[in-house]
């Protein structure tokens, strides 16, 4: 096992791997930008060094300051948590050549899998279904129109390169597919450092379900179950639960046989997450494979009883998987994600200093946060502050305690999603299984929010 691991991250992830080191024996060093000088992981941690200024291509996305700290401070591990430098295949092969174990994937696991084009036509290759689209990367003009005629309207253009949302356009018809097409491929240049897009044929209201899995690479592949994230905002996930409704054992089957299938075709070893896009009662579809740890793993982790982070950690130091391949799950989970955002004002951003912070608690209630009162949220990052977790027997149990556990929730001085998500749990449709993708922006009433 590992004598300390550096955790190259921040907020509620950076606090949740210092944990999972405790209770493994193992000593942990932070890193931190200053503007997280004050932060909870920064307490938390055996030790803690400073890499840099608030902006994060200056603090923990610059990898020469993070690589002399962890030889500085003898850390024979690193775990990136999500986010940042978590995909980054250059960063994990740095660690491989500097002797310090990436608690992840290998860096061609990352590869294949980071270039979302490319995993698709792997998949396809593969016999996993994908949805219909472009082959390859679209890289130009009149090949997008001509994909485009191929696929049929309405479509979505995706960034091949990265995810949660950015570089995505969906388009309703040909006349529209020119300026969508320049502006999807600016803006994931942008925010991937590649403007390379494909195409895919838009689903109208498909469920976006995920599985997670865990490998050891040495031929041991569990899947731990799925989870249902079709409640977003702008393609990325506000609330999560396990195990998906509705879905029919042979789809469910289906859908695990993919994921492990996903993860041995491309040698992955750790733990990553396997998307699908699942249309009616029969249809699945790979969209892209999470090369990570998820913000919503604790909703796996509270009906499996596995933890998660603990795992990635013992597989990194090369022990097998000691899991059965038959997971046993116990009740239903819920995840909401309480951000510092106003639904109202379409989820502007609310940075600022809390006044007061009162954590839910009772039976069934986990809350992961770095957030405490007077903590000032920086500008500069995720609008993250807490994962709420309900537990119960079944999924009306866990909905009722996520509703009693958000209603003590008290957040003072900044503007949060909570009333947002008291409004779904309360939704007919959502209490009936009715998810997908467009929820929000069809059973949500905005006007109802500017008034709480």
């Amino acid at each position: 096992m590992f004598d300390k691991v550096l955790i190259v991250n921040r907020g509620e992830i950076a606090v949740r791997i210092i944990r999972a080191c405790r209770e493994l024996g193992i000593r942990t060093a932070a890193v931190y930008s200053e503007a997280d000088r004050d932060a909870l992981h920064v307490r938390l941690a055996d030790e803690a060094f400073c890499i840099g200024p608030a902006p994060a291509r200056d603090s923990y996305l610059n990898i020469p300051n993070i690589m002399a700290t962890a030889e500085l401070l003898g850390a024979d591990a690193i775990h990136p948590g999500y986010g940042f430098l978590a995909e980054n295949p250059h960063f994990a092969e740095i660690c491989q050549d500097c002797k310090i174990t990436f608690i992840g994937p290998p860096p061609e696991a990352i590869y294949k899998m980071g270039d979302k084009a490319a995993a698709r036509q792997l998949m396809r290759k593969s016999g996993i279904p994908v949805v219909p689209g472009s082959l390859g990367p679209i890289r130009d003009e009149a090949a997008a129109i001509a994909a485009g005629k191929n696929t049929g309207y309405p479509l979505v253009i995706k960034a091949a390169a990265g995810g949660g949302g950015r570089g995505m356009r969906v388009v309703q018809s040909a006349n529209d597919l020119r300026h969508a097409f320049v502006a999807a491929s600016r803006e994931a240049a942008a925010a991937f450092g590649s403007g390379d897009v494909y195409i895919e044929k838009y689903l109208e209201e498909p469920r976006h379900v995920e599985v997670q899995i865990l490998a050891d690479g040495r031929g041991t592949v569990v899947a731990l179950g799925e989870r249902d994230c079709s409640i977003q905002r702008r393609h990325q996930k506000l609330l999560e639960e396990s195990p998906a409704v509705g879905l029919s054992p042979r789809l469910r089957r289906a859908l695990l046989r993919a994921a492990v299938r996903a993860a041995e075709v491309v040698g992955y070893t750790n733990a990553g997450t396997v998307e699908f896009l699942v249309e009616g009662t029969n249809h699945l579809y790979f969209i892209e494979m999470n090369t990570r740890i998820q913000v919503e793993h604790p909703v796996t982790e509270m009906v499996t009883g596995i933890d998660l982070i603990k795992e990635q950690i013992k597989i990194a130091a090369g022990e097998r998987i000691s899991l059965p391949r038959d997971i046993e799950y116990r009740g239903h989970a819920i995840e909401c994600r309480v951000n510092a955002e106003d639904p109202s004002r379409d989820f502007l951003p609310s940075p600022g200093q809390i006044t007061a912070f009162v954590l839910p608690g009772g039976p069934g209630i986990r809350v992961d946060t770095h957030a405490f009162a007077g903590y000032t949220i920086p500008a500069h990052y995720d609008s993250l502050l807490a994962k709420v977790v309900a537990w119960g027997r079944d999924r009306d149990e866990a909905i009722m305690r996520m509703q009693r556990a958000l209603g003590e929730f008290e957040i003072g001085g900044v503007q949060t999603t909570i009333p947002l998500h008291l409004q779904i749990l309360d939704n007919a449709f959502f209490h009936r299984g009715e998810v997908y993708v467009n929820f929000v922006r069809r059973r949500v009433d905005f006007g109802r929010l500017r008034e709480v």
